[in-house]
């Protein structure tokens, strides 16, 4: 599970990190440390949607954190859905009706600067203690993801994206069972692209090799608890006690 996130970049330095030389925003999104389902979030998606663009140009866009359901008709009930739907797991993301279309047309990458995540009384330490996981080289984490157009009744178009999650890995399991799947570089453009529909090929991508290797986790303040509280001190390491260790 992903439930919170930060985006620190501005969109300038998304844009270089990801090459993004297609369309973008005409305005940054506030600095976030403690972003929320349904909150505004960024996205790295293909610039030309048919798949027929040989360049591979990329394009930055703004769009709503938790997919919207394509069968549902009402503006309160799709908005209310959101919360539940902002995270897709890899391992039936191809089944699930509000996900499936997403995955085969409409994928997308998701810079984040670092999440959080919750532990669980599966692991050594102490139920609910939060950590910040962030790339070990300090650069954005490019986070696998898919995006969603939902028209309301009213005519408004509405983008949205989920997150994909995987079983953790290494010593990210000791914290939570599920952690983000992230996409190596030299992935990009085959994830991006609106005309890459085979299924298997697609799942291919999202496996990679030893992924807790690039991050690396903090214990933070139960600060972030509260999606209120907004700022970098929520990202600052905090001491545990003996005889809890962190790698």
């Amino acid at each position: 599970m992903c439930g919170r996130y930060a985006q620190t970049a501005d969109m300038r330095e998304l844009m270089e990190q990801f090459e993004v030389t297609g369309t973008s925003p005409q305005s940054s999104l506030p600095l976030n440390w403690n972003i929320a389902p349904t909150n505004p979030i960024y996205i790295i998606r293909a610039h030309d949607r048919t798949g027929n663009d040989t360049k591979s140009q990329k394009a930055l866009a703004t769009v709503s954190w938790g997919l919207i359901g394509p069968w549902l008709t009402d503006m309160q009930e799709a908005r209310a859905s959101q919360s539940r739907a902002i995270n897709a797991r890899s391992e039936s993301i191809h089944e699930k009706p509000t996900f499936r279309n997403a995955f085969r047309s409409t994928r997308c990458l998701i810079p984040a600067s670092g999440y959080y995540e919750w532990a669980t009384a599966l692991g050594q330490y102490r139920p609910k203690q939060p950590f910040y996981i962030s790339a070990r080289d300090g650069k954005q984490l490019p986070i696998a993801g898919i995006w969603s157009s939902w028209t309301s009744p009213n005519g408004e178009v509405i983008e949205t994206a989920s997150i994909i999650t995987q079983e953790a890995q290494g010593e990210l399991e000791s914290i939570h069972s599920r952690m983000p799947v992230f996409m190596p570089p030299d992935r990009w453009d085959l994830w991006l692209n609106p005309r890459n529909t085979d299924v298997n090929e697609l799942k291919s991508l999202m496996v990679v090799e030893h992924p807790e290797s690039i991050v690396i986790a903090r214990p933070v303040s139960d600060s972030v608890n509260s999606v209120a509280n907004n700022g970098k001190e929520l990202t600052v390491e905090t001491p545990l006690g003996e005889p809890e260790t962190l790698f």
